[in-house]
């Protein structure tokens, strides 16, 4: 009768924890951390994780870079702004120099993106009310865009009405 606990189980899991790892990637794509995250969560040991993560991403089925390219330009896409987008990105593991990279591949001018935003969600009339103005920066800025930025492009609402 084989013994429990012992070296033989550890790697008979090796394989569940990498075949779980794949169901994650085949809904969407996800960073290190987040796999880490959730294998630990489902009761893999984290050098079980970091083993089949390892594994994943030699295979090309994990990749922090194409997972962040693809987050920032849903994000984008969704209405989010750059600010929020980074922090986002760096809160599922990403270093710095891979979140600028996800946002150069969104290839975006983020203004015209804000200008979009905001003729989508405001009119000149509503924005001419400090309180609903107040109410749209803050929106904005909760958003992810650049408070300078926001003036100019609630300026050009009220220029284009």
């Amino acid at each position: 009768m084989p013994a429990s606990g012992g070296e033989g189980d550890h790697t008979a899991r090796r394989p569940e924890a990498w075949r779980k790892g794949m169901e994650l990637l085949v809904r969407r794509e996800q960073s290190r951390r987040d796999l880490q995250r959730k294998l630990a969560a489902k009761g893999y040991e984290a050098d079980e994780a970091a083993a089949a993560i390892d594994r994943l991403a030699a295979a090309g089925y994990q990749d922090d870079g194409r997972f962040g390219a693809c987050f920032a330009r849903d994000r984008a896409a969704a209405g989010y702004g750059p600010v929020r987008i980074r922090q986002e990105l760096a809160g599922h593991g990403l270093t710095g120099e891979q979140v600028e990279a996800a946002l150069e591949a969104c290839d975006l001018d983020w203004a015209d993106r804000l200008a979009a935003v905001v003729s989508r969600r405001f009119r000149a009339a509503e924005l001419a009310d400090p309180a609903r103005r107040r109410k749209a920066v803050d929106f904005l800025i909760r958003r992810g865009f650049e408070p300078g930025r926001i003036q100019d492009a609630l300026r050009q609402v009220a220029a284009d009405d």
